[in-house]
């Protein structure tokens, strides 16, 4: 079989994200709002869950497509029991180049060392303000500022690259643009400002709640003055630049008004067993009952060979012409895939 197998628009399937429980314990208003997944809201069962040892088999196949980075994500990933296990077998992987997860932080400070021990290399953790009242509005759960910087502190005394995700929301947390700058510029770690995306169907997304990152990056460089960075490889989502005094590296996803779609190359797998081909995905391929009904490894790598060739997904390009039919449609959650 073909290594890099080709999607219709000539993307290669590089990068797969897996999802490993819809659990999570913040409730952030543009992932799991706390009036939709409330005490009573019915997440997936173990028995749903794929095994490890399912995802494990899966990596491999699609590693034998061409898949070599691996990004574990949820949810909260690390509510999912004995997560360094998998990350262990994840890294025995022949193939895999490269395991990242993402994560909000919140347990990263007990974690950190084993994750690293067991084969991550890195983690991003999302972070969206500094300020403890609003960051426990954002959060929905109260939790403090401190509970996340000091994962950040673990994980990076634990040998892991550590990036931070803020996304930015007009009328949220605008003001925390600065501060979250100037604070990791010093602390040494490479801050993305990620334009507020209409994923799933629970946020309310607004267009007018988007704030452009040319907006963002304008803000930061006239008080910090930046310089671009060519990309590091083919597919990555972020825009680099680094500021001209210390040459700290900054980013920019700016899937709303600088669609990337063109060059993407992920593939994501969901925690009861899904791929989905596009993050704004409305439907996934079950992939648990093949797996669970004895398919062989060659059957499972022809069924991905074909979906992927099939690929002609490219959302965000198609939301910028037609946002009022598009952005309504039902999609999948992204407390599902992980973003």
């Amino acid at each position: 079989m073909e290594k890099h197998v080709l999607d219709s628009l000539d993307r290669p399937l590089r990068d797969l994200r897996i999802s490993v429980t819809d659990k999570c314990n913040f409730r952030c208003r543009y992932c799991m709002p706390a009036e939709i997944f409330g005490p009573d809201f019915a997440f997936l069962p173990q028995d749903k869950l794929l095994s490890f040892e399912e995802i494990v088999r899966l990596t491999r196949i699609f590693t034998s497509l061409g898949v070599e980075k691996i990004r574990i994500t949820g949810g909260e990933p690390l509510m999912r029991r004995e997560l360094p296990r998998l990350i262990q077998q994840i890294s025995q992987v022949a193939g895999v180049r490269d395991i990242a997860m993402t994560t909000n932080g919140s347990l990263l400070t007990k974690f950190a060392a084993e994750l690293k021990q067991a084969g991550l290399q890195r983690v991003t953790v999302s972070l969206d303000s500094l300020d403890d009242e609003r960051f426990g509005q954002l959060n929905g759960r109260g939790y403090p500022v401190k509970t996340v910087l000091d994962g950040i502190d673990a994980a990076a005394e634990a040998g892991l690259e550590v990036k931070i995700n803020m996304v930015v929301q007009r009328g949220a947390n605008e003001q925390d643009i600065l501060p979250m700058a100037r604070y990791f510029r010093e602390k040494g770690h490479i801050l993305r400002f990620i334009e507020y995306m209409d994923v799933g169907n629970s946020n309310g997304w607004r267009l007018d709640q988007v704030v452009p990152n040319r907006d963002i990056l304008q803000m930061i460089n006239a008080e910090l003055p930046l310089e671009p960075v060519q990309p590091n490889y083919f597919g990555e989502v972020a825009s680099r630049y680094r500021y001209r005094d210390n040459g700290q590296e900054i980013g920019f996803i700016s899937s709303v008004t600088q669609a990337f779609c063109s060059s993407c190359t992920r593939a994501r797998l969901s925690a009861e067993g899904k791929l989905y081909t596009c993050l704004f995905a409305s439907d996934g391929y079950d992939l648990r009952q093949p797996l669970r009904e004895g398919h062989t490894d060659e059957q499972l790598q022809t069924m991905l060979t074909e979906i992927w060739r099939k690929r002609a997904d490219r959302y965000s390009e198609i939301r910028g012409k037609h946002t009022a039919e598009e952005t309504h449609r039902k999609k999948v959650e992204m407390s599902h895939i992980g973003g």
